[in-house]
């Protein structure tokens, strides 16, 4: 095989880890912080495609790549507020059973206002063409999406890291008594988290349109894989997802440049399986004391 092919294979492997990346850190958050476990998560990722697909023409595809993820994040704190507040000291399969009930409401009805035929999305002229570096050729729009990727995934970082917002988070992770006895309400967190979570899902769409037909059950296909990649990561680890969701897609990108490409998520799973065997809580899960 071709050198470059291959590394070309790898690079888009890894594009799909970021993917995986923008979608598993908002349902990792969103469980972590208020035991919730977001089955419609992928169905916000269509739900930015779309989005996308139907506001491009009159706005363009940069304001576009802004505005629908705060129009899917602004969403999201709605759906929290809503339906999310009810099932925080609920068992976490309530919340499963709901989530699944949403996930199918909004897939069924991007399929009523659509139809059930996918939706071809054009990449911005702009950003068409490839990058040559030597002999090692790569598409331009590609290498875009994983600017922006790295840059929101960073972004995300010095959020929980480096501010007091995030501060609390981290906290409430850990043991959300201690913050209720000194009179810091979690709920305005809450409902932030799950903006942020379900918005990084809806820009995860906004850039995946313009390379994967988009249709309405888009979300379903990717939300299998982002569950994966928690699951080896590990619940309350930032670097345990990241670095889960760049092995699951070097793992796929490597099978697919091998020509293995029917056995790429097959390979995934049997690495999940690897993990927990050895390490139950996942790479770097960290032990949060009240789901124990």
């Amino acid at each position: 095989m071709n050198l470059f092919l291959f590394a070309a294979q790898l690079l888009n492997g890894l594009l799909d880890g970021f993917y995986y990346l923008l979608i598993a850190l908002g349902l990792s958050l969103i469980f972590s912080l208020g035991g919730i476990v977001n089955l419609a998560h992928g169905a916000f990722y269509a739900l930015g495609a779309y989005l996308a697909f139907l506001l491009t023409p009159y706005l363009g595809f940069f304001p576009v790549l802004v505005i629908v993820p705060l129009l899917v994040a602004g969403l999201g704190m709605v759906t929290e507020r809503l339906l999310f507040t009810r099932f925080y000291k609920a068992d976490p399969l309530y919340s499963l059973l709901l989530t699944f009930g949403l996930a199918m409401v909004i897939e069924q009805a991007l399929r009523w206002y659509f139809g059930a035929s996918p939706q071809a999305y054009s990449m911005p002229s702009v950003l068409t063409g490839q990058v040559f570096l030597g002999d090692f050729v790569y598409s331009r729009y590609r290498l875009f999406q994983i600017a922006v990727a790295i840059a929101v995934v960073a972004a995300v970082w010095v959020l929980l890291n480096r501010t007091a917002f995030g501060r609390i988070v981290r906290a409430g992770i850990q043991n959300p008594d201690i913050l209720g006895a000194m009179g810091i309400s979690l709920r305005p967190y809450l409902s932030a988290v799950a903006g942020i979570g379900i918005g990084l899902a809806g820009l995860a769409g906004v850039l995946m349109a313009p390379i994967y037909p988009v249709h309405p059950a888009m979300g379903a296909e990717i939300l299998t894989a982002a569950f994966v990649v928690v699951v080896i990561g590990g619940l309350g680890s930032f670097w345990g997802v990241v670095v889960a969701a760049l092995l699951v897609g070097l793992v796929k990108g490597f099978m697919i440049a091998i020509g293995q490409s029917a056995m790429s998520m097959a390979a995934i799973y049997l690495l999940m399986f690897v993990v927990l065997l050895l390490r139950p809580r996942g790479l770097m899960g960290e032990r949060i004391l009240r789901f124990e």
